[in-house]
């Protein structure tokens, strides 16, 4: 189960963006909360709590006990707004949880002990990740932060399928519900062949002999 992660937040009645802009100067961000059987809800929080708890990646993938005016709910954040080059969040949506429904959340993956494996101690051998998140349902109670992929046993040519994760406890994949075609590779350890054989050296063409000066016309003199 993953921690508890609280935000607290301001409920708001002015709504538009004249007044979205008058909270981005104060230094609030403006956010919707929506879902479940309530009414969607205006809120505001101080922007420096949003832009701190957005340099984690569980304020993403996790479920955060959102306090507003005291009164603490269960949501999931499910969009956000940023400014194209300043560190400024403009806007946030959140999406409230029922804890006895399954929810679907992607949470990233973490891979450990890629520097111990085999595959990462042969030369000439390239590890990619494909992957860097995973779609997954379950209860809220089970949502983990992270899904953990220990490379340590990883060897040259090696191919880890998403059907070989390790989830926790009452965890399933997303894509495992999608039929064939979807078990796809989280991790490949490929060798890189470097072509040995060089190119033959094109032979010296022999250079053209200047071609001969025209003989200048003479005036026929008659």
């Amino acid at each position: 189960m993953s921690k508890t992660h609280e935000i607290k937040a301001q409920s708001r009645k002015d709504e538009g963006k004249g007044a979205s802009r008058r909270l981005r100067h104060a230094s609030f961000v403006p956010a919707v909360v929506y879902g479940g059987d309530q009414a969607p809800q205006s809120i505001q929080i101080e922007h420096n709590t949003i832009l701190l708890a957005a340099k984690n990646e569980w304020f993403f993938s996790s479920v955060l006990d959102l306090n507003v005016d005291g009164k603490v709910q269960k949501v999931l954040v499910r969009d956000w707004q940023k400014h194209p080059f300043k560190q400024l969040m403009m806007h946030m949506d959140f999406l409230r949880v029922n804890e006895k429904e399954a929810i679907r959340v992607s949470v990233p993956l973490h891979f450990l002990n890629k520097e111990k494996s085999a595959a990462a101690k042969t030369s000439g051998v390239v590890i990619s990740h494909n992957l860097t998140e995973v779609e997954i349902t379950c209860l809220p109670k089970d949502l983990p932060e992270a899904i953990e992929l220990d490379l340590a046993d990883l060897k040259p040519g090696d191919i880890i399928h998403l059907s070989q994760l390790k989830l926790p406890k009452n965890v399933e994949l997303v894509a495992a519900h999608g039929g064939e075609g979807h078990d796809i590779a989280v991790v490949t350890a490929n060798t890189v062949q470097e072509e040995a054989e060089e190119a033959p050296a094109d032979e010296a063409a022999p250079a053209a002999a200047p071609a001969a000066a025209a003989p200048a016309k003479k005036d026929d003199k008659k």
